[in-house]
């Protein structure tokens, strides 16, 4: 089952973020704590938005983290899908799918033309999973970053 996160679900999703961190060999980055994705979530100015994903007896298996973005080309908002987790455990029970599948009906519903994310280029069981639902890669786009000394440098002027 599918819904939209809760207050509540704050600390099981901050967990499943360092989980997926680990995973990602970046535990070391995270720096997120549950009052900050409460307020990015449920506060007066949330800008992000979180569905997790229950297997049959309730419990919080995975979640998936977006928000907003927008199209210039294309004149209209898009989602972009922050992180997509699944309990290692509950991995092959179709929680992933549709996790994707209630983004994707979000983008239809709301006239959004783009469901985009990104993913580490050796993760190669999340690249073919996301094939096998009809992603492709953006192979001529490269991303790039600015944080921490840098951003703060060229902030300054």
């Amino acid at each position: 089952m599918i819904r939209s996160a809760t207050a509540a679900d704050v600390p099981v999703i901050h967990a499943m973020i360092r989980d997926l961190a680990e995973y990602e060999k970046a535990l070391h980055e995270v720096r997120a704590t549950e009052e900050q994705l409460h307020e990015a979530l449920f506060g007066e100015r949330a800008a992000a938005y979180a569905h997790v994903a229950q297997d049959e007896s309730g419990e919080v298996v995975g979640f998936a983290l977006w928000f907003l973005n927008f199209s210039t080309w294309r004149g209209v908002h898009g989602v972009y899908l922050e992180d997509l987790y699944v309990r290692p455990e509950a991995r092959g029970g179709g929680h992933g799918k549709a996790l994707l599948r209630e983004l994707a009906r979000i983008c239809v519903e709301r006239g959004y033309e783009r469901l985009e994310w990104s993913v580490l280029d050796w993760n190669t069981p999340s690249i073919d999973f996301y094939k096998a639902l009809g992603a492709r890669p953006q192979e001529e786009w490269t991303v790039y970053r600015l944080t921490d000394g840098a951003l703060a440098e060229l902030g300054r002027g």
